[in-house]
C-alpha cells in the first residue's frame, strides 16, 4: 500500500510517501530555517497518526447474486461491530489481531491479519450456508459439512426400501422390529412412534394403516428419492411439528435448473445372499432453464433368511416405490415443485405377529410453492400441500398355524392431509421463521374372524379396529434466531388445536369411554444459545418443553393385540397430553483432522402416556391374556449421551468412533421404561486410495447387555453381542461404480433387544447371519 502526503506552508513543501505504515521523507524544497522544517514536519506526523486511526473498510457481498451482507457481527481484537446497509465494515487496523466474524445466514468465519490486510478497500463474497444451530444429525449432506454429523446416502443405502433402514447406522437409533426385513419401527433416545415427529420436506407425514405398525411411517419415505436426512434432536425444533423427542426430516432431491437442456439419470442394482435378496433402484430425468422433471423407481424382494446358529427366519417380502418430481421455474424468484409417489408391499412376512403383510398400496402427494422478496425484511414465503392415503390388508392365511383354529384378515385405510404455509424474515443479524400448519389424519378398518373349529366352528366376527377414528391438528409456530458477538441464541414456539373424535364408536368402547370427543391446547417453547470457545470448540445449551396429545391408537384402537406383549389393547380419548421438559449440553471440538462431539441430555416427563392391565375388560379372543388401557403416569425420565469423535490418521486413512446410551426410569412404578435400547459402540475405518477410487471400509458394532427392563411388559435381558462387517468399494470411473463385502463377517448368533418375540414363543427374532453382498451403480 503506498500513500503520498504533501504539506506546503508558504513556500515550502515536504513529500512523504507511505509504504506499509513506514513514513519515508522523499523531497524538501525551499528549506529556509530548522525551525520551519521542524513544523512541517510536525503536520506530518499529525496527519500519519490521524491515518493510522482511520477506519479500514471491506465490503461483504453475497457470492451468488452480489447483494450487500448486511448485519454481519465481527469481533476484532478490543473492536467490535455490523456490516452496514451496503454490506461495509470499518475498522482500525491492527497488525497481529484475527478478525471473527458471524451472520446468521452466512455462517462464522474469521480473517487473518494478512488476509485484512489484503481485503482493506476491496470486496468479500461468500455464499450462504446452512447453520444448524440444533443438536442436529445430518444424513446424506452434501459435500462440506462436519464430517462427524454426515452418514451419506449412496447408492447401497437408496436401494433400501425402508427409511429407517438408513436411520439405524446411527447408534443412537435402534427399530423395533416384528419381521426379518421389514417396518423397522425408529427408535431414538428411547421415544419411539408418535412420540417421533417423522415428516417429509417438512410437511407431510403417512399414517400407519396397520394397528401393529407394519408400515410405519419411515417405511413410506423412498430413500432414493432423497437428497437427506436431517434427525433435529429434542423438542428445541417445533416448525414442522411437535418434535416430543425429535423430528427426522425426509428432505427429497431440489430440482435441478440448466442453460441447456439435459438428460441425466443413474441406476443401480444389487444382491445378498442370506435371503436371496435382490435390490434395483434408478432415476432418470430432464431438465432445462424453466423446468426439471424426473422419474424415480425401487424394487426390492427377498425371502427367509439364516441366522447365525443357521435357524430359520420367515422374512419374505416384495417392495415397490415408483415416483415423480416436477420442478417448474415460473420466474426468477418463484418456483413450484410437485411430486407422487406410489409405494407397494406384498406378501410380506412378519414372525412375531397374528398376520402378515399380505397387500399395501400408499399414494402420498407434494406440491410446494416457493417466492423469493427482495424488498424490505420479508425475504422468502413457501407453501405446502400435501396427502397421503394408505390401503392396507393383512391375513394369517399363510402362516404355517397348527392347529388352524381360525382365519383372520384385516383391510385398513389410513389418510393423513393438509396444509402448511412459512414466512422467513431477515433483520439486521437475525431472522424470523413464522407460519402455520393443519395436518389431518385418520384411520379406518374392521378385522374379520372365520372360526374353524371349537363351538363358534362356522361363525364370522367383524371387529371394528380403528372406529374411524380422526385427529385434526392447527398450529401456529414461530422460530427466532440471532447471533450476538458472544452467543447464538435461538427461540422456538408453538401453539397447537388438537381434535379428535371418532364416527362408528362401538358398543364395547362406549360403555367404557362414554365421552369420544375431545379438544386439547397444546403449547411447546424452547431456547438455546452456543457460545464459542476458541477457535476450535463450541459449546451449546438447549432448553425445551413440548406437549403432544395422544395418537390415533392411543387414543381409538379397540381391543386390538399392538403392544410388545400379547395383551389386547384398549385406547383411551380421555388421555391427557403427556409433556417432555428436556435439557441438552452440547459440546463440539474440531481441529483440522479431527472433530468431536458431545451431546449430553435429560428429559423428565409428566403425564407420560403408558398402559395398565386392566381384570375388569374382557378381551375379543378368547386365547388372549387380558386387557391392557392406555393410561398417563404421573412422571418418568430419560437421560444419557450420544458421542462422535471423527480422526484423518493419514492422508488415505480415517476412522469414526460413535456411542450412544439411554437410561429410561418409570418413576411411577419404580422400574425401567420398556424398549430402551442397550448402549450401542460402533467404530469405522476408512480407507481411500488409488485417486479415491479404491475405498475399503471395516465397521465393528457392540452392543452391551440391556438388565434394565420392564417386567411390567414382559421384558427380559438381552445379551451383548458383536459384529464385524467388511466392504470395499471400486470406481472405474466417475459413472460406474462397484461395492462387496460381507455383514456380520464372524456370523455372529444375536438379537436386538427391540426385536419382538416370534408369535406364540418367548424366542426373540434372531438377525441375519453371515450376508455376502454386491451391488454397482452407473450414473449418466
Amino acid at each position: 500500500m503506498g500513500i503520498r502526503f504533501q504539506y506546503v506552508l508558504a513556500d515550502y513543501s515536504v513529500q512523504y510517501n507511505l509504504n506499509d505504515g513506514c513514513p519515508i521523507l522523499m523531497k524538501i524544497n525551499k528549506m529556509k530555517s530548522i525551525n520551519t522544517l521542524l513544523l512541517i514536519l510536525l503536520g506530518a506526523l499529525i496527519t500519519l497518526t490521524s491515518y493510522a486511526q482511520e477506519s479500514v473498510q471491506i465490503k461483504l457481498l453475497d457470492k451468488e447474486d452480489a447483494t450487500p451482507i448486511v448485519g454481519a457481527t465481527y469481533l476484532y481484537g478490543d473492536q467490535q461491530g455490523m456490516s452496514d446497509e451496503d454490506g461495509v465494515i470499518s475498522f482500525r487496523y491492527t497488525e497481529s489481531d484475527i478478525m471473527k466474524l458471524s451472520h446468521i445466514s452466512y455462517g462464522s468465519w474469521e480473517f487473518g491479519p494478512q488476509k485484512i490486510k489484503d481485503l482493506a478497500g476491496k470486496q468479500y463474497s461468500r455464499k450462504k450456508t446452512s447453520v444448524n444451530l440444533y443438536p442436529v444429525t445430518i444424513i446424506g449432506v452434501r459435500p462440506g459439512q462436519q464430517p462427524d454429523e454426515r452418514v451419506n446416502i449412496d447408492y447401497q443405502e437408496r436401494m433400501q426400501h425402508d427409511g429407517a433402514a438408513i436411520l439405524n447406522q446411527i447408534p443412537a437409533f435402534n427399530s423395533i422390529r416384528k419381521g426379518g426385513n421389514y417396518g423397522f419401527d425408529p427408535v431414538f433416545r428411547g421415544f419411539k412412534f408418535d412420540q417421533l415427529n417423522i415428516v417429509l420436506n417438512g410437511a407431510q407425514s403417512a399414517t400407519a394403516a396397520c394397528p401393529n405398525r407394519m408400515d410405519p411411517p419411515t417405511s413410506q419415505m423412498a430413500p432414493n428419492m432423497m437428497e437427506r436426512i436431517e434427525v433435529l434432536k429434542g423438542p428445541y425444533s417445533l416448525r414442522f411439528g411437535t418434535g416430543f423427542g425429535a423430528t427426522i426430516n425426509f428432505i427429497p432431491l431440489k430440482p435441478r435448473f440448466v442453460s441447456a437442456s439435459k438428460v441425466y439419470g443413474r441406476l443401480s442394482s444389487g444382491y445378498e445372499s442370506n435371503g436371496n435378496i435382490v435390490r434395483g433402484e434408478g432415476q432418470i430425468g430432464l431438465s432445462g432453464s424453466k423446468y426439471d422433471l424426473s422419474l424415480f423407481g425401487s424394487w426390492s424382494e427377498g425371502n427367509d433368511y439364516q441366522t447365525g446358529n443357521s435357524q430359520t427366519v420367515p422374512a419374505g417380502f416384495l417392495r415397490g416405490s415408483f415416483g415423480a418430481n416436477l420442478g417448474v421455474k415460473l420466474s426468477e424468484y418463484q418456483q413450484l415443485a410437485v411430486s407422487a409417489i406410489y409405494n407397494m408391499a406384498r406378501d410380506a412376512d412378519f414372525a412375531a405377529l397374528a398376520m402378515d403383510l399380505r397387500e399395501d398400496n400408499t399414494w402420498m402427494f407434494n406440491a410446494r410453492h416457493d417466492i423469493q422478496i427482495q424488498k424490505g425484511n420479508l425475504k422468502s414465503w413457501n407453501t405446502t400441500v400435501f396427502g397421503s392415503f394408505v390401503d392396507h390388508l393383512m391375513d394369517n392365511l399363510l402362516k404355517p398355524l397348527d392347529p388352524r383354529m381360525m382365519n383372520a384378515e384385516t383391510a385398513a385405510t389410513t389418510y393423513n392431509y393438509g396444509g402448511r404455509t412459512e414466512s422467513v424474515w431477515q433483520f439486521s443479524n437475525s431472522k424470523l421463521f413464522s407460519g402455520a400448519d393443519l395436518r389431518v389424519e385418520g384411520a379406518d378398518g374392521t378385522r374379520v374372524r372365520e372360526f374353524l373349529m371349537g363351538p363358534n366352528a362356522g361363525n364370522i366376527v367383524k371387529d371394528n379396529v380403528w372406529q374411524d377414528g380422526r385427529i385434526s391438528k392447527t398450529g401456529l409456530f414461530a422460530e427466532f434466531q440471532t447471533v450476538g458477538m458472544l452467543f447464538n441464541y435461538v427461540f422456538s414456539g408453538r401453539v397447537e388445536v388438537n381434535q379428535a373424535t371418532v364416527n362408528e364408536a362401538t358398543a364395547e368402547f362406549v360403555t367404557v369411554y362414554p365421552e369420544t370427543e375431545i379438544s386439547q391446547i397444546n403449547p411447546s417453547f424452547s431456547m438455546g444459545m452456543i457460545k464459542s470457545l476458541g477457535n476450535n470448540a463450541s459449546a451449546g445449551l438447549w432448553l425445551g418443553r413440548a406437549q403432544r396429545s395422544a395418537g390415533l391408537t392411543e387414543r381409538f384402537i379397540n381391543y386390538f393385540p399392538v403392544g410388545q406383549d400379547p395383551y389386547e389393547m384398549l385406547g383411551n380419548p380421555q388421555l391427557d397430553p403427556e409433556v417432555n421438559n428436556q435439557i441438552d449440553l452440547t459440546i463440539k471440538w474440531q481441529t483440522g483432522s479431527s472433530n468431536l462431539n458431545l451431546d449430553l441430555f435429560a428429559a423428565y416427563m409428566q403425564d407420560y402416556i403408558s398402559s395398565v392391565i386392566d381384570t375388569d375388560l374382557t378381551p375379543r379372543i378368547p386365547s388372549s391374556p387380558g386387557v391392557r388401557q392406555f393410561i398417563n403416569i404421573q412422571d418418568a425420565y430419560k437421560t444419557g449421551f450420544e458421542f462422535t469423535w471423527t480422526q484423518n490418521l493419514t492422508k488415505s486413512l480415517k476412522h469414526l468412533l460413535g456411542m450412544a446410551y439411554t437410561y429410561a426410569q418409570d418413576l411411577e412404578r419404580d422400574q425401567a421404561l420398556p424398549e430402551i435400547p442397550p448402549l450401542d459402540v460402533r467404530y469405522v475405518l476408512i480407507g481411500s486410495y488409488l485417486s479415491n477410487k479404491l475405498k475399503p471400509e471395516v465397521v465393528v458394532r457392540h452392543a452391551l447387555e440391556q438388565s434394565g427392563i420392564s417386567e411390567e411388559f414382559g421384558e427380559t435381558a438381552t445379551p451383548s453381542f458383536t459384529t464385524l462387517d467388511i466392504k470395499v468399494g471400486y470406481s472405474f470411473t466417475e459413472k460406474f461404480k462397484l461395492q462387496t463385502g460381507v455383514n456380520n463377517l464372524f456370523n455372529e448368533n444375536f438379537y436386538e433387544h427391540l426385536s419382538r418375540s416370534v408369535r406364540g414363543t418367548s424366542n426373540p427374532i434372531y438377525a441375519p447371519g453371515r450376508n455376502w453382498f454386491m451391488s454397482l451403480s452407473v450414473n449418466f
